[in-house]
């Protein structure tokens, strides 16, 4: 006889528990929260993948757009998993075409986030989506380039939000709708 696999009853818990703690970087202080043992295990990638997928199938985006560097991994699988298209937000300096670009503050100092021009068209409908919402910066920039290019953001989403910084807190009151699937207080 062989054992039956283990039904994930609480998929948020079970993606919370492989989602590393690294204190003390990049900075005395700070509680980074690493993301990568999700990446490396096949059987949660694909609980992490599911929870999104489920979310958003029925929306119909018109494609996700992810932000560098994170949200590319969960952003492209996300994309063809809906089967639309994909949209790099990223780093300035990093895109060979014509860009548009947005600065922001972040914890540490500050960025500036670039995205092809002609990346989206009016009208269209888009999931903005990074691995983590700290002080909500980067997806506030990628949000307004979105918006300046005439798309539509139906929702930012990330694997994990920190309450405490106040990020999804400034999304929301700036209009935009915020998901995330893991929260992290204090310590």
């Amino acid at each position: 006889m062989y054992a039956k696999p283990s039904a994930i009853t609480d998929p948020s818990a079970y993606i919370r528990e492989h989602i590393r703690t690294v204190p003390d970087w990049p900075e005395p202080g700070v509680l980074f929260r690493d993301i990568t043992p999700l990446l490396s295990d096949p059987k949660v990638f694909r609980v992490l993948i599911d929870q999104f997928v489920h979310r958003y199938f029925d929306t119909h985006p018109d494609a996700v757009a992810g932000l560098d560097a994170r949200g590319f991994i969960i952003g492209a699988v996300l994309a063809h998993e809906l089967n639309v298209g994909f949209i790099p937000i990223r780093k300035k300096g990093k895109l060979p075409f014509k860009t548009v670009e947005e600065s922001y503050e972040l914890e540490y100092g500050s960025a500036t986030v670039e995205m092809h021009a002609d990346a989206v068209r009016p009208g269209e409908r888009v999931l903005l989506l990074d691995d983590l919402i700290a002080t909500g910066g980067t997806m506030m920039a990628g949000h307004r380039l979105l918006e300046r290019l005439g798309a539509s953001v139906i929702e930012g989403a990330a694997i994990v939000d920190l309450p405490e910084l106040g990020g999804s807190r400034k999304l929301r009151a700036a209009g935009l709708p915020i998901f995330t699937l893991v929260n992290f207080e204090g310590h």
